[in-house]
């Protein structure tokens, strides 16, 4: 037997229509595609800022050596005579400078321990990611690398330590082996 709907009943349906009517219902378009009217959701993205990097390391003293890296290496490696060596006066290891016979520069090499967005930092500011060649020499190491007729320059960070090492050679090779040979000097 079929009973007929009370008023309440059909007054509770109503109110259930009227509900539903204030819900974000997705809407079905001519192709099957449905969208959703309502609040729409935006993503803001959040970049950490740049980190502060150390001023560019400058010599300071003249030494007997570089702390790790013996003066008939860096002539051996850069194929020139060295007349003196200076350091900077970074802790725990300073940068190193040799000087030709002529008082000019001809290699250096900057040893950096800390944080590894600073590592980061400084290998990019000697080997830019834009306008270098990538390495990641020696294994678990990555950088880049320039040379043009000036000089070349080979950059590498791994976590917070960066190994960045110029020369007045155009051949980029000279900095990679003077980079290895300080990492495994100092057992980076």
């Amino acid at each position: 037997m079929r009973r007929p709907l009370a008023f309440g009943t059909c007054a509770g349906i109503a109110v259930v229509a009227v509900t539903l009517a204030g819900c974000d219902i997705p809407e079905s378009g001519g192709d099957g595609d449905t969208t959703t009217a309502g609040p729409q959701t935006r993503t803001v993205t959040r970049t950490e800022p740049e980190p502060t990097l150390p001023p560019e390391p400058k010599p300071a003293q003249v030494v007997d050596a570089c702390p790790y890296l013996p003066t008939a290496e860096a002539e051996r490696a850069n194929g020139q005579g060295v007349s003196e060596v200076r350091t900077s006066t970074e802790k725990p290891h300073p940068t190193c400078f040799f000087y030709r016979p002529d008082g000019e520069v001809q290699l250096t090499t900057q040893v950096f321990t800390g944080k590894p967005d600073v590592a980061t930092g400084i290998v990019d500011r000697a080997a830019p990611v834009d306008t270098s060649n990538p390495t990641e020499q020696p294994a678990g190491w990555s950088g880049g690398y320039l040379s043009d007729r000036d000089g070349a320059v080979y950059a590498v960070a791994k976590q917070g330590t960066a190994v960045v090492v110029t020369t007045n050679q155009s051949q980029s090779v000279k900095a990679r082996t003077v980079a290895s040979d300080v990492i495994a000097t100092l057992g980076l």
